[in-house]
């Protein structure tokens, strides 16, 4: 038999974190468990009810944290005018400039956006960013003419998720130093655009299951259909 670590044997019962709560009671459950010596990230796992086999059903979309993610995004911006995006938070912004800087190979931020009349040549860097989940994308709400305020919600806490190929999605939505109705809310509204970005052919009840963990728990499980109204 596996001999499990004391921080497993002290996250209390396998079965009970399993049998699916309401959120208010799966965050007091989480922070309870959280004694890592740095603010852990907490982390939304969805399991959705279909596979990404069926072209007509990728889900993918947009949320706005109401308390933001807790992580400093670094946001990059290709862009004609660099100085306002650097003004509104970018950390580097240009065009060509900054696309040489990418071609040797820098990639070291979190988010890039750009201007509309930008992506022609920002299609250049598509073979390095794509791979990596870099690329602006107007579906994603990286790419507009007001790139100024693209930038600002990124750092106020809008998070791009998407179907992976298991149908699963995965959010931070939080850190274990946050307010607990501040993480409620976070994860309700994750909820809640995930549910939103439903496609039109799946029937209600598109997401399967869900947990809460964060860096060093184990997962607790999510009553969704007590909690969460899918599809309202």
């Amino acid at each position: 038999m596996k001999k499990r670590s004391k921080r497993y044997r002290a996250s209390g019962d396998p079965v009970e974190r399993m049998a699916g709560h309401g959120v208010s009671n799966a965050i007091g459950q989480l922070l309870a468990m959280a004694r890592a010596k740095f603010d852990e990230t907490v982390e939304l796992a969805v399991r959705l009810g279909f596979t990404s086999k069926q072209g007509d059903q990728s889900v993918r979309g947009i949320v706005k944290l109401p308390h933001g993610s807790g992580k400093t995004m670094r946001v990059v911006a290709f862009t004609e005018r660099p100085e306002e995006a650097i003004a509104a938070g970018a950390m580097h912004a240009g065009l060509r400039d900054l696309i040489t800087k990418i071609e040797s190979g820098w990639c070291d931020f979190d988010v890039a956006v750009a201007t509309t009349s930008a992506m022609k040549e920002v299609r250049s860097v598509a073979k390095i960013l794509g791979p990596r989940g870099l690329m602006p994308s107007p579906k994603a709400g990286t790419v507009g003419d007001d790139v100024e305020k693209i930038i600002g919600e990124v750092k106020a806490g809008r998070s791009e998720f998407k179907m992976d190929k298991a149908a699963n999605i995965s959010i931070a939505v939080g850190k274990c130093s946050f307010e607990k109705s501040a993480l409620e809310e976070n994860i309700r509204e994750a909820l809640a655009a995930i549910a939103r970005a439903r496609p039109e052919s799946t029937k209600d009840g598109m997401i399967r299951s869900a947990f809460i963990s964060s860096t060093m728990s184990p997962s607790i499980a999510i009553d969704v259909m007590d909690e969460i109204r899918l599809g309202n």
